[in-house]
Protein backbone atom coordinates (compact mmCIF):
# COMPACT_ATOMS: atom_id res chain seq x y z
CA UNK A 1 0.00 0.00 0.00
CA UNK A 2 1.38 3.41 -0.93
CA UNK A 3 1.55 5.66 2.12
CA UNK A 4 0.24 9.20 2.41
CA UNK A 5 3.70 10.80 2.09
CA UNK A 6 4.21 9.03 -1.23
CA UNK A 7 0.83 10.29 -2.40
CA UNK A 8 2.13 13.82 -2.03
CA UNK A 9 5.15 13.14 -4.26
CA UNK A 10 4.04 15.66 -6.89
CA UNK A 11 3.05 18.43 -4.49
CA UNK A 12 6.45 20.06 -4.10
CA UNK A 13 6.90 20.28 -7.86
CA UNK A 14 3.50 21.80 -8.57
CA UNK A 15 4.64 25.38 -8.02
CA UNK A 16 6.71 25.58 -11.19
CA UNK A 17 3.59 24.67 -13.14
CA UNK A 18 0.79 26.39 -11.31
CA UNK A 19 1.91 29.99 -11.69
CA UNK A 20 0.85 29.61 -15.30
CA UNK A 21 -2.56 28.27 -14.36
CA UNK A 22 -3.83 30.43 -11.52
CA UNK A 23 -5.49 33.78 -11.21
CA UNK A 24 -2.24 35.22 -9.88
CA UNK A 25 -0.55 34.88 -13.28
CA UNK A 26 -0.22 38.65 -13.75
CA UNK A 27 1.94 38.98 -10.65
CA UNK A 28 3.94 35.85 -11.43
CA UNK A 29 5.52 37.18 -14.62
CA UNK A 30 9.26 37.75 -14.49
CA UNK A 31 12.27 37.49 -16.77
CA UNK A 32 13.09 34.13 -15.25
CA UNK A 33 10.85 31.35 -14.03
CA UNK A 34 10.02 31.84 -10.32
CA UNK A 35 11.41 29.25 -7.92
CA UNK A 36 8.93 26.56 -6.89
CA UNK A 37 7.19 27.41 -3.62
CA UNK A 38 7.16 25.07 -0.70
CA UNK A 39 4.68 22.23 -0.87
CA UNK A 40 1.23 23.53 0.06
CA UNK A 41 -0.58 22.45 3.17
CA UNK A 42 -3.31 20.29 1.68
CA UNK A 43 -6.40 19.32 3.63
CA UNK A 44 -6.16 15.91 5.27
CA UNK A 45 -8.10 14.32 2.42
CA UNK A 46 -6.10 15.93 -0.38
CA UNK A 47 -4.02 13.36 -2.19
CA UNK A 48 -2.51 14.72 -5.44
CA UNK A 49 -0.91 11.36 -6.21
CA UNK A 50 -3.74 9.08 -5.07
CA UNK A 51 -3.39 5.81 -6.98
CA UNK A 52 -6.48 4.12 -8.36
CA UNK A 53 -7.29 1.66 -11.13
CA UNK A 54 -6.95 3.45 -14.49
CA UNK A 55 -10.46 2.61 -15.62
CA UNK A 56 -13.75 4.44 -15.94
CA UNK A 57 -15.32 2.29 -13.24
CA UNK A 58 -16.18 4.07 -9.98
CA UNK A 59 -13.26 4.41 -7.64
CA UNK A 60 -13.22 3.15 -4.04
CA UNK A 61 -16.27 4.31 -2.11
CA UNK A 62 -17.81 5.83 -5.22
CA UNK A 63 -14.89 8.23 -5.71
CA UNK A 64 -13.68 9.31 -9.13
CA UNK A 65 -10.70 7.12 -10.10
CA UNK A 66 -7.34 8.88 -10.46
CA UNK A 67 -4.59 8.00 -12.93
CA UNK A 68 -1.12 9.52 -12.91
CA UNK A 69 1.17 7.29 -14.97
CA UNK A 70 1.25 4.00 -16.84
CA UNK A 71 3.69 2.14 -14.64
CA UNK A 72 2.67 -0.83 -12.54
CA UNK A 73 4.65 -2.50 -9.75
CA UNK A 74 6.03 -5.84 -10.81
CA UNK A 75 5.29 -5.32 -14.50
CA UNK A 76 7.60 -4.22 -17.28
CA UNK A 77 6.03 -1.14 -18.89
CA UNK A 78 6.58 -0.36 -22.54
CA UNK A 79 8.86 2.54 -23.42
CA UNK A 80 5.96 4.88 -24.01
CA UNK A 81 5.40 8.41 -22.76
CA UNK A 82 2.37 10.68 -22.87
CA UNK A 83 2.86 14.41 -23.39
CA UNK A 84 -0.12 16.37 -22.09
CA UNK A 85 -0.78 20.07 -22.59
CA UNK A 86 -3.03 22.22 -20.40
CA UNK A 87 -4.87 24.85 -22.45
CA UNK A 88 -5.64 27.24 -19.61
CA UNK A 89 -8.00 30.16 -19.61
CA UNK A 90 -10.32 31.38 -16.90
CA UNK A 91 -13.80 32.79 -17.21
CA UNK A 92 -12.48 36.24 -16.29
CA UNK A 93 -9.62 36.49 -18.79
CA UNK A 94 -11.72 37.53 -21.77
CA UNK A 95 -10.68 41.20 -21.54
CA UNK A 96 -7.02 40.20 -21.55
CA UNK A 97 -7.57 38.05 -24.63
CA UNK A 98 -9.41 40.95 -26.27
CA UNK A 99 -6.42 43.13 -25.46
CA UNK A 100 -4.06 40.86 -27.36
CA UNK A 101 -2.82 38.39 -24.76
CA UNK A 102 -2.55 34.97 -26.39
CA UNK A 103 -3.83 32.04 -24.38
CA UNK A 104 -3.40 29.77 -27.41
CA UNK A 105 -0.20 28.44 -28.98
CA UNK A 106 -0.69 27.55 -32.66
CA UNK A 107 3.06 27.11 -33.20
CA UNK A 108 3.15 24.36 -30.58
CA UNK A 109 0.25 22.51 -32.19
CA UNK A 110 1.95 22.86 -35.58
CA UNK A 111 5.16 21.39 -34.18
CA UNK A 112 3.32 18.43 -32.67
CA UNK A 113 1.70 17.80 -36.05
CA UNK A 114 4.96 18.13 -37.96
CA UNK A 115 6.71 15.79 -35.50
CA UNK A 116 3.70 13.43 -35.53
CA UNK A 117 3.38 13.36 -31.73
CA UNK A 118 0.09 11.95 -30.42
CA UNK A 119 -0.94 14.20 -27.53
CA UNK A 120 -3.72 14.88 -25.05
CA UNK A 121 -4.84 18.50 -24.63
CA UNK A 122 -6.52 19.28 -21.31
CA UNK A 123 -8.66 22.24 -22.29
CA UNK A 124 -10.79 24.62 -20.27
CA UNK A 125 -14.22 25.40 -21.61
CA UNK A 126 -13.38 29.08 -21.67
CA UNK A 127 -10.37 28.38 -23.94
CA UNK A 128 -12.62 26.52 -26.36
CA UNK A 129 -15.05 29.43 -26.40
CA UNK A 130 -12.29 31.95 -27.08
CA UNK A 131 -10.64 29.84 -29.80
CA UNK A 132 -13.44 27.69 -31.25
CA UNK A 133 -11.73 27.16 -34.62
CA UNK A 134 -8.61 25.89 -32.93
CA UNK A 135 -10.61 23.70 -30.54
CA UNK A 136 -12.44 22.24 -33.56
CA UNK A 137 -9.18 21.69 -35.47
CA UNK A 138 -7.49 19.97 -32.54
CA UNK A 139 -10.60 18.01 -31.68
CA UNK A 140 -11.01 16.65 -35.22
CA UNK A 141 -7.38 15.69 -35.73
CA UNK A 142 -6.84 11.98 -34.87
CA UNK A 143 -3.37 12.89 -33.62
CA UNK A 144 -4.98 14.57 -30.61
CA UNK A 145 -7.64 13.99 -28.00
CA UNK A 146 -9.30 16.72 -25.94
CA UNK A 147 -9.74 16.18 -22.22
CA UNK A 148 -11.42 18.36 -19.62
CA UNK A 149 -9.56 20.94 -17.49
CA UNK A 150 -12.78 22.46 -16.05
CA UNK A 151 -14.69 25.38 -17.51
CA UNK A 152 -13.20 28.28 -15.57
CA UNK A 153 -9.99 26.87 -14.02
CA UNK A 154 -11.29 27.38 -10.50
CA UNK A 155 -9.89 25.08 -7.82
CA UNK A 156 -11.84 22.02 -6.68
CA UNK A 157 -10.14 21.95 -3.26
CA UNK A 158 -8.84 24.60 -0.90
CA UNK A 159 -6.10 25.73 -0.40
CA UNK A 160 -4.83 25.58 -3.97
CA UNK A 161 -2.20 28.20 -4.75
CA UNK A 162 -4.59 31.10 -4.36
CA UNK A 163 -7.02 29.96 -7.05
CA UNK A 164 -10.68 30.87 -6.50
CA UNK A 165 -12.73 27.79 -5.76
CA UNK A 166 -15.82 26.21 -7.24
CA UNK A 167 -18.33 25.03 -4.64
CA UNK A 168 -19.16 21.37 -4.15
CA UNK A 169 -22.62 21.43 -5.78
CA UNK A 170 -21.22 23.22 -8.85
CA UNK A 171 -18.23 20.95 -9.49
CA UNK A 172 -20.01 18.49 -11.74
CA UNK A 173 -21.79 21.31 -13.59
CA UNK A 174 -18.46 23.06 -14.20
CA UNK A 175 -17.03 19.93 -15.81
CA UNK A 176 -20.14 19.32 -17.90
CA UNK A 177 -20.12 22.94 -19.06
CA UNK A 178 -16.60 22.48 -20.39
CA UNK A 179 -17.58 19.33 -22.30
CA UNK A 180 -20.49 21.27 -23.78
CA UNK A 181 -18.10 24.00 -24.96
CA UNK A 182 -15.93 21.41 -26.74
CA UNK A 183 -18.93 19.94 -28.51
CA UNK A 184 -20.24 23.37 -29.48
CA UNK A 185 -16.85 24.17 -31.03
CA UNK A 186 -17.19 21.05 -33.17
CA UNK A 187 -14.57 18.83 -31.52
CA UNK A 188 -15.05 15.10 -31.96
CA UNK A 189 -12.12 13.37 -30.26
CA UNK A 190 -13.27 14.17 -26.72
CA UNK A 191 -12.24 11.76 -23.96
CA UNK A 192 -13.77 11.38 -20.46
CA UNK A 193 -10.64 12.48 -18.59
CA UNK A 194 -10.38 15.42 -16.23
CA UNK A 195 -7.41 17.30 -14.81
CA UNK A 196 -8.01 19.25 -11.62
CA UNK A 197 -6.92 22.89 -11.87
CA UNK A 198 -3.74 23.18 -9.85
CA UNK A 199 -3.76 19.41 -9.41
CA UNK A 200 -5.63 19.99 -6.13
CA UNK A 201 -8.43 17.71 -5.00
CA UNK A 202 -9.88 15.98 -1.97
CA UNK A 203 -12.38 13.23 -1.32
CA UNK A 204 -15.30 15.66 -1.60
CA UNK A 205 -14.22 16.68 -5.10
CA UNK A 206 -13.69 13.07 -6.17
CA UNK A 207 -17.12 12.15 -4.85
CA UNK A 208 -18.77 15.14 -6.55
CA UNK A 209 -17.33 14.14 -9.92
CA UNK A 210 -18.25 10.47 -9.62
CA UNK A 211 -21.57 10.92 -11.48
CA UNK A 212 -19.74 12.72 -14.31
CA UNK A 213 -18.05 9.39 -15.19
CA UNK A 214 -14.61 10.92 -15.67
CA UNK A 215 -11.17 9.69 -14.67
CA UNK A 216 -8.97 12.33 -13.06
CA UNK A 217 -5.54 12.43 -14.71
CA UNK A 218 -2.49 13.73 -12.85
CA UNK A 219 1.16 13.30 -13.87
CA UNK A 220 4.52 12.03 -12.70
CA UNK A 221 6.77 14.46 -14.64
CA UNK A 222 6.47 18.24 -14.22
CA UNK A 223 8.00 20.09 -17.17
CA UNK A 224 8.47 23.41 -15.36
CA UNK A 225 7.46 25.26 -18.54
CA UNK A 226 5.18 27.77 -16.79
CA UNK A 227 6.77 31.22 -17.27
CA UNK A 228 10.10 29.61 -18.10
CA UNK A 229 12.43 31.53 -20.41
CA UNK A 230 14.97 28.76 -21.05
CA UNK A 231 13.67 26.07 -23.38
CA UNK A 232 16.72 23.88 -22.79
CA UNK A 233 16.14 23.92 -19.03
CA UNK A 234 12.54 22.78 -19.57
CA UNK A 235 13.67 20.07 -21.97
CA UNK A 236 16.37 18.84 -19.61
CA UNK A 237 13.90 18.62 -16.73
CA UNK A 238 11.56 16.48 -18.80
CA UNK A 239 14.32 14.32 -20.22
CA UNK A 240 15.68 13.69 -16.73
CA UNK A 241 12.28 12.73 -15.34
CA UNK A 242 10.78 10.51 -18.03
CA UNK A 243 10.56 6.78 -17.37
CA UNK A 244 8.64 4.10 -19.29
CA UNK A 245 4.96 4.89 -18.84
CA UNK A 246 5.52 8.52 -17.77
CA UNK A 247 2.86 11.19 -18.07
CA UNK A 248 4.29 14.69 -18.60
CA UNK A 249 2.40 17.89 -17.84
CA UNK A 250 3.10 20.91 -20.06
CA UNK A 251 1.12 23.93 -21.28
CA UNK A 252 -0.54 25.14 -24.48
CA UNK A 253 -0.81 28.77 -23.37
CA UNK A 254 1.66 31.03 -25.16
CA UNK A 255 1.61 33.92 -22.68
CA UNK A 256 2.09 31.61 -19.70
CA UNK A 257 4.52 29.13 -21.26
CA UNK A 258 6.38 30.87 -24.10
CA UNK A 259 9.20 28.32 -24.58
CA UNK A 260 7.14 25.11 -24.62
CA UNK A 261 7.23 24.82 -28.40
CA UNK A 262 11.03 25.06 -28.51
CA UNK A 263 11.36 22.61 -25.61
CA UNK A 264 9.12 20.06 -27.34
CA UNK A 265 11.21 20.29 -30.52
CA UNK A 266 14.19 19.09 -28.47
CA UNK A 267 12.37 16.63 -26.21
CA UNK A 268 10.70 14.62 -28.97
CA UNK A 269 13.76 13.62 -31.03
CA UNK A 270 15.87 12.90 -27.94
CA UNK A 271 13.26 10.61 -26.41
CA UNK A 272 12.78 8.86 -29.74
CA UNK A 273 16.52 8.27 -29.88
CA UNK A 274 16.18 6.55 -26.49
CA UNK A 275 13.55 4.25 -27.94
CA UNK A 276 10.43 5.94 -26.58
CA UNK A 277 7.13 6.04 -28.42
CA UNK A 278 4.66 8.87 -27.82
CA UNK A 279 1.06 7.98 -26.99
CA UNK A 280 -2.11 9.70 -25.91
CA UNK A 281 -3.36 9.27 -22.35
CA UNK A 282 -6.06 6.88 -23.55
CA UNK A 283 -3.41 4.47 -24.86
CA UNK A 284 -1.30 4.85 -21.73
CA UNK A 285 -4.34 3.91 -19.65
CA UNK A 286 -5.10 0.93 -21.85
CA UNK A 287 -1.53 -0.35 -21.55
CA UNK A 288 -1.61 0.03 -17.78
CA UNK A 289 -4.94 -1.78 -17.52
CA UNK A 290 -3.63 -4.66 -19.62
CA UNK A 291 -0.55 -5.04 -17.43
CA UNK A 292 -2.64 -4.99 -14.28
CA UNK A 293 -4.92 -7.61 -15.80
CA UNK A 294 -1.97 -9.88 -16.55
CA UNK A 295 -0.70 -9.45 -12.98
CA UNK A 296 -4.05 -10.47 -11.52
CA UNK A 297 -4.29 -13.66 -13.58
Amino acid sequence: MINFAQRLVTAAALGALLTGCGSSADTARSKAAPPPPAAPSFPREARPGLPAPPTLAPGPGGLTPVFKHGRATGAQPAKTVALTFDADMTAGQGPRAAGGERFDNPALISSLRRLKVPSTVFMTGRWAEEYPRQARSIGRDPLFEIANHSYSHYAFANPCYGLPTVSGPRMRADVERAFAAFRKAGARHIVPYFRFPGGCYDDRALRALGPAKVTAVQWDVVSGDAFARDADAVAEQVLAGVRPGSLVVMHCTRSAAPVTDAAVRRIVPELRERGYRFVKVSELMEQSSQRQGRQER
